[in-house]
């Protein structure tokens, strides 16, 4: 009697059999992977009432995100797989994650607006992603230009919208009431309009570091960190006040350096 279904045929042959990948192809998706896990584990945490540990989820998903291209580009383990999967892990990551833990602690006592202020922010993270691949494809952009992202990026995006939480972690009598729900609801907006804006915002992806200055900028690195695991909400509530407090000077260093080559700044670019 015949089988009632078909043998199915991979499509083309199904190609070359893939006997062993080495493993620095792997480790970059696995980090990819950890980070989704830790992405959806803070809203686990969130919906659960849990939100420390939500946050903390939540910026690790964003730190291990954040490095597994890195980490492919040093291992020489790039491929399409692996920047297909990044991209659906970014907008979870950045988009989706803070946006549900912020909307559980806080946005949504301020009923829909709230909710309307969270998904504002996923869909911009959505936006500002798909403009940062775009904008990765184009090869005839100055090279100078290349040192300035185009809005905040995604990253900063995601640690950005979370400083209401940091705010009340640190136990300074502050209540989740229905005004701290609307003003962190304008908050939401107003990041969300930061990451879709064009504001030049500089990456620091060519700064060299002079060879004396080396060991005191490792120890500065590993102070930052031991304030971050030692008093963990004051030092991101200080490190966003500081991010917000670049911006314009970043703004203003991009502008100097188009009139240095002699190029015009399109009032987009700046706003």
């Amino acid at each position: 009697m015949a089988p009632p279904f078909k043998k199915f045929e991979a499509h083309g042959g199904g190609g070359p059999r893939i006997r062993e990948i080495p493993m620095r192809m792997v480790l970059p998706n696995l980090v990819t992977v950890l980070a989704i896990c830790a992405g959806l584990s803070g809203i686990r945490f969130g919906f659960e009432g849990r939100f420390e540990p939500a946050v903390v989820m939540v910026l690790l998903a964003a730190f291990l995100d954040g490095i597994d291209g890195r980490l492919a580009r040093m291992l020489k383990a790039t491929s399409k797989f692996g920047a297909q999967m990044d991209s659906l892990a970014d907008i979870v990551n950045f988009g989706v994650a803070p946006a549900l833990v912020l909307y559980a602690f806080l946005l949504d006592r301020a009923g829909s607006p709230g909710w309307i202020a969270a998904l504002l922010f996923t869909i911009a993270c959505g936006m500002r992603l798909a403009r940062f691949n775009v904008l990765d494809e184009e090869l005839d952009r100055p090279q100078w230009q290349t040192e300035y992202f185009v809005g905040v990026p995604a990253p900063a995006g995601a640690v950005l919208v979370m400083l209401p939480l940091y705010l009340f972690f640190l136990r300074l009598g502050l209540e989740p009431s229905r005004l701290a729900a609307f003003i962190a609801t304008g908050f939401t907006i107003l990041v969300a309009f930061l990451l879709v804006s064009r504001l030049p915002v500089y990456s620091g992806k060519s700064v060299r570091i002079p060879g004396d200055r080396v060991l005191p900028i490792i120890l500065a690195v590993v102070l930052y960190v031991l304030l971050l695991m030692t008093y963990p909400w004051y030092t991101l509530t200080a490190s966003v006040a500081g991010y917000l407090l670049f911006l314009p000077f970043s703004v203003r260093a991009y502008s100097r350096r188009a009139k240095r080559e002699g190029e015009k700044v399109p009032s987009s670019d700046i706003g």
